[in-house]
């Protein structure tokens, strides 16, 4: 039987989202994966190629994923909304997911930006169970919201990752509550240039670690 892909749009508090919804590999899903997409202002969108490579991953360990663009990408309507209206799609994407997939476990993950989308998301939403945050941007000094986190977190950086460099990401890791995890993918800039297929497999081991 063929994998399930569906194109659609989810109702959203700015105008539809354009969202992309995908079963696992292999097998009925035992999870619902939520993941977002880096700075709608620097060109991110749902096919991010860091983006593509996390929503594989978790559905080879089993996962249905819903990518989506926030407001004002691509065929999403709407305005970039400073992260805040950002955090509100990805609040009404994740009610989609649930509704579809009533029972499964949810997980958030997301890129960059949408890292600060998800962790934001997951302080205020008991439904999430973990969260993956692949690139956090240490540079952006606000990210006081990642302490009030209390699902396992699984923080997955490039060891040169220009926007949070590792010093600066290990110092803020280190100050993180319980329950956390850092994975460190050897890659030549904060995209995972050279190490995508790395980045996959650190990917895949978390979602596969219920």
């Amino acid at each position: 039987m063929a994998r399930r892909i569906e194109s659609l749009f989810v109702a959203g508090p700015a105008g539809r989202l354009e969202a992309l919804l995908e079963e696992p590999e292999h097998g009925a899903a035992v999870e619902a994966a939520l993941v977002c997409h880096p700075h709608p202002q620097g060109g991110g969108t749902m096919h991010n190629k860091v983006v593509y490579r996390v929503a594989r991953g978790l559905r080879q360990a089993g996962c249905v994923v819903l990518r989506f663009n926030f407001r004002g990408v691509n065929l999403s309507e709407g305005e970039y909304a400073e992260g805040i209206g950002e955090t509100e799609d990805a609040r009404v994407a994740l009610e989609e997911l649930q509704r579809r997939y009533a029972g499964l476990p949810m997980l958030a993950a997301g890129f960059s930006f949408g890292s600060r989308v998800v962790l934001r998301l997951t302080s205020e939403e008991p439904r999430i169970g973990r969260v993956i945050a692949v690139g956090f941007p240490t540079r952006i000094a606000e990210r006081e919201f990642v302490y009030q986190v209390r699902a396992p977190k699984f923080f997955v950086h490039s060891t040169q990752d220009e926007f949070g460099p590792q010093s600066q990401l290990s110092e803020f890791f280190e100050s993180l509550p319980e329950p956390k995890q850092l994975d460190w993918v050897e890659a030549e800039d904060h995209f995972f240039k050279g190490s995508l297929d790395a980045l996959e497999a650190v990917i895949r081991r978390i979602g596969s670690n219920r």
